[in-house]
């Protein structure tokens, strides 16, 4: 049966790498655990997402031998699309825009025989142009099919079946839970799972300066992974008790701080460390438990977050300097 070989050439590789391991950080005020969602078979927590969606969309016969698969995505959800389909030898098409790290969009040359990218922007970013384009591309080829992480269920599903599931094994008396906000997929998935399993745990969504997934007002982000200018549909299935919203230069220096830790990882666990940091700046109780996740690899950083000289440019901060391990702050709403 063809649906029953696609889902074992995808349960082959992401079981796996299943639980992704959970790691103590040093922190003056908390018991800071974070969980490497880095260790995922592609480097980041969208593996997650990915085969959630298309393992149900091959349940629905949605993806089947002769499906070609287009999204729009210019980071690691992309690579993630990428390589399962690779795996299940299903094409995939995505749609990309000028923004794109050079890392990624050559991972994704080399696994794609075929990438499009769009250059016209707007208010919006060049989201809606890569949309436009992906809707046109499925009314060109039969059977294509659109994941459409901002507002596929399984998306959260998928964070909510392993994730989550997996944190809360982990952690059962875990106290806050971090979490950053681009899809809403993981947020909703991890918030739904926490809230289930300890009720009176804390859940708080991390979002960037310039983002308006919460509201405020849109602005330039130089660093992708976290934020969005659109509001995302599957964050209303999120439970949250709080937000807090973090300026990119906190972002970089938090980076810097985890690299003392061993972790080298992207800027959305940087923003996540940089608002963990911020909420308990002044806290004088008991320890509490907090967990976040390693979204994601530092790898395709290394001309930004991780280059002093673009780090210098942008901010006007030295990551090598005396202040690059100041404690950050960033504001709560």
């Amino acid at each position: 049966m063809v649906t029953g070989a696609l889902t074992t050439r995808l349960l082959r590789i992401v079981e796996a790498t299943r639980p992704t391991p959970l790691i103590q950080l040093d922190h003056p005020t908390v018991d800071l655990y974070c969980k490497l969602e880095s260790s995922n078979i592609t480097g980041s927590t969208k593996d997650r997402s990915a085969y959630a969606i298309l393992a149900e969309a091959i349940e629905a016969g949605l993806v089947t031998g002769g499906t070609t698969v287009v999204e729009s995505s210019s980071g690691n959800f992309a690579v993630s699309l990428a390589m399962l389909c690779r795996l299940l030898r299903v094409p995939f098409i995505p749609v990309i825009d000028p923004t794109i790290n050079a890392q990624t969009e050559q991972v994704l040359r080399a696994s794609c025989e075929r990438m499009e990218k769009v250059e016209t922007a707007d208010g919006h970013g060049h989201l809606p142009a890569r949309i436009d384009r992906v809707q046109q591309l499925r009314a060109q080829i039969p059977g294509a099919y659109w994941p459409n992480q901002y507002a596929n269920p399984a998306a959260a599903r998928g964070h909510f079946t392993f994730t989550g599931a997996e944190l809360c094994a982990d952690l059962p008396d875990v106290d806050y839970v971090f979490v950053g906000v681009g899809t809403g997929a993981c947020l909703a998935g991890i918030s739904q799972r926490v809230k289930q399993h300890r009720p009176r745990a804390k859940v708080i969504a991390v979002d960037a300066e310039g983002s308006i997934i919460f509201g405020g007002h849109a602005g330039r982000r130089r660093i992708p992974g976290i934020g969005s200018l659109i509001q995302p549909s599957l964050v209303k299935a999120a439970i949250i008790d709080e937000v807090v919203v973090v300026a990119e230069a906190d972002t970089v220096r938090a980076c810097w701080q985890l690299l003392r830790h061993g972790v080298h990882a992207g800027g959305s666990t940087g923003s996540v460390l940089a608002a963990i940091d911020t909420y308990f700046a002044d806290y004088h109780g008991p320890r509490p438990t907090v967990a976040f996740l390693c979204a994601d690899r530092g790898t395709a950083y290394t001309e930004t977050i991780y280059n002093p000289r673009w780090v210098l440019d942008e901010f006007g901060i030295s990551v090598t300097g005396p202040d690059a391990f100041v404690p950050v702050r960033a504001a709560t709403t």
